[in-house]
């Protein structure tokens, strides 16, 4: 096969499940990939892909040879980048997802330095507090906070982000600053839940307990899925919240929030940079995932 756009419009409708979203995302007409696939299929001489008007699946002979197209163009572009070096320039579309706070905060503000050195890439940031279907939805790289439950994806760990315990001094005018765990029942004190699904049971009120951590209920009226409701509830007096001080510094710094129960953080938040495939990283993923992990180690344990 002397042109492998096919193959590359095959693998991506495939893992996007979508002719339609395979075409938004490489920016062509879906008759064109649909015709694509198609002569593939006349090609190899084998379905590859079972359609139907809702959904698009691969066929037991598409996976093979998915998993060998991934492998070729894998190959293909460590090939082409083998002696590249930096004499090339990095080009192309980059699609990451990051944490919503994390990217307003720390990552976004030092987006300018990162696109000038790389003028030609261009860059497609999500910002979710969800976790995203790396494969479903096209992404290149996403941040991970916290564990990695899909064993499918390859996860490089970045270290650590410290947690801080905080409310706001209305919020602790009106119930008491806890010095100790048993105050937080004590005076009554209520806390924000914060939770990517709505409705799903609060997780508690994490603490150490010995070389472990335990949880302690608290009441609370609040649910949030967003990292910056979370703390928008906090600096309202809504209640108490556990969050990495990476978002909360400035607030503890100016005095809008303070930290209670210093002893009594919750474990740290591991940090990792997630792909889809260890073969299949490219010069441009390659580079922001370091670019990424720069920014981001100062704030790391």
């Amino acid at each position: 096969m002397q042109n492998l756009e096919p193959i590359l419009i095959f693998i991506t409708v495939a893992e996007m499940g979508s002719f339609t979203r395979a075409a938004d995302s490489l920016g062509i007409q879906k008759g064109r990939a649909s015709t694509a696939v198609r002569k593939l299929e006349e090609v190899v001489g084998v379905r590859l892909l079972h359609r139907t008007t809702r959904s698009v699946q691969l066929t037991e002979d598409g996976r093979v040879f998915h998993a060998r197209a991934r492998d070729l163009l894998a190959d293909v572009d460590d090939l082409h980048s083998m002696f590249a070096g930096d004499r090339v320039a990095l080009r192309g579309r980059l699609r990451v997802d990051l944490p919503t706070e994390v990217a307003r905060t720390t990552i976004v503000p030092a987006l300018p330095d990162f696109m000038a050195t790389h003028p030609e890439l261009e860059l497609e940031v999500s910002s979710t507090d969800r976790q995203v279907d790396l494969v479903q939805e096209g992404f290149d790289c996403v941040l991970r906070l916290g564990p990695i439950g899909d064993e499918t994806l390859i996860a490089h760990p970045l270290g650590l982000l410290r947690m801080a315990n905080a409310a706001s001094p209305a919020y602790l005018a009106r119930y008491g600053v806890p010095r100790s765990l048993g105050d937080l029942q004590r005076q009554e004190h209520r806390t924000i839940h914060f939770g990517t699904t709505m409705g799903a049971r609060p997780y508690g009120w994490e603490y150490p307990d010995g070389d472990s951590y335990a949880t302690l209920q608290l009441p609370g009226a609040l649910h949030v899925n967003s990292a910056q409701t979370y703390e928008a509830a906090a600096l309202a007096g809504l209640g108490l919240i556990q969050a990495p001080l990476i978002g909360i510094g400035r607030y503890l710094e100016s005095g809008t929030l303070v930290e209670i129960l210093p002893d009594f953080r919750r474990r740290s938040l591991a940090v990792s940079l997630v792909v889809a495939h260890r073969r299949n990283l490219s010069r441009r993923v390659r580079a922001f995932m370091k670019w990424i992990e720069d920014v981001l180690t100062p704030y790391l344990e």
